[in-house]
């Protein structure tokens, strides 16, 4: 495997490592001499994830995880560290959208399991995760939020609540722990190549504004982001490189986008 010295030997834990960018992420750290703990919910991709890792000759570890559940988070935290003995890089990742009209949403199927998991989950996990980075003084955080976290759009109003909650969380956390020497980070992606779009809804309105085929990154090129992050941890980082200028014009003529929405929301509404 490829090794790059700023990453050999860390340990990295990653949630929501089942697929998409978890997986891809797992895949990139694995090469760069990492030994990767991948946490999810279905432990047989996580197995199936591990013996790819290992047949590449990367070391990965394979611990089932609900988010939700706080005796899991426990459990999993013990088990990595009697395993490992610390965590130097945590890529908190698990996450899942229900796009549809509001109305439409179901409160127990839909509402709760969002707010449980996108923004709950990654809060408890990283409550976890951290008296170990801090009593040795170094750990990188990285936060996956979503642009939903920067431009809340319609049929995304519980996802982008739990999403602009990542951001909140993430800035606080980040100015608590910088001093010290851990860097909290938040990466918000636009629409990419993975598993979301399959259970997320397929409203006629999410249809019309899906992000076309040739727009959409690929969820290695995503992976690949975070494993930079790792290596220079930021505050921030958008991608891709033009949907900055999409979040500054919400934010500065949001009159502006209000009156684009408006007539597609008429249009599709029912």
């Amino acid at each position: 495997m490829q090794v790059r010295n700023s990453l050999y030997d860390k340990v990295v834990l990653i949630t929501g490592a089942s697929s998409g960018f978890g997986a891809d992420a797992a895949r990139l750290f694995a090469r760069q001499g990492c030994r990767v703990v991948l946490a999810a919910r279905r432990l047989e991709r996580l197995e199936s994830l591990a013996q790819e890792i290992r047949s590449q000759g990367g070391i990965a570890f394979p611990v089932q995880l609900d988010v939700t559940q706080q005796s899991q988070i426990d459990g999993m935290l013990s088990t990595v560290l009697k395993e490992f003995g610390h965590i130097d890089i945590f890529f908190n990742n698990a996450g899942f959208g229900r796009l549809d009209w509001f109305e439409n949403l179901d409160p127990h199927e839909d509402i709760e399991p969002q707010i449980n998991v996108n923004l709950g989950g990654l809060i408890q996990v990283s409550h976890a995760v951290l008296p170990g980075m801090l009593a040795q003084r170094s750990g990188v955080i990285i936060n996956m939020s979503s642009v939903a976290g920067r431009l809340a759009a319609p049929l995304y109003s519980v996802y982008a609540a739990t999403k602009f909650g990542v951001r909140g969380f993430t800035e606080a956390l980040r100015r608590e722990v910088r001093p010290f020497g851990i860097r909290v980070c938040a990466i918000y992606p636009g629409g990419a190549t993975t598993e979301f779009s399959q259970h997320s809804g397929n409203s006629n309105f999410k249809r019309s504004v899906r992000t076309p085929d040739w727009l959409r990154m690929t969820s290695e090129y995503v992976a690949q982001k975070v494993v930079d992050l790792a290596r220079h941890p930021r505050r921030s980082l958008i991608i891709p490189w033009w949907m900055g200028p999409v979040i500054w014009l919400d934010a500065h003529l949001s009159w502006l986008v209000d009156l684009a929405v408006s007539g597609m929301v008429r249009k599709y509404h029912s």
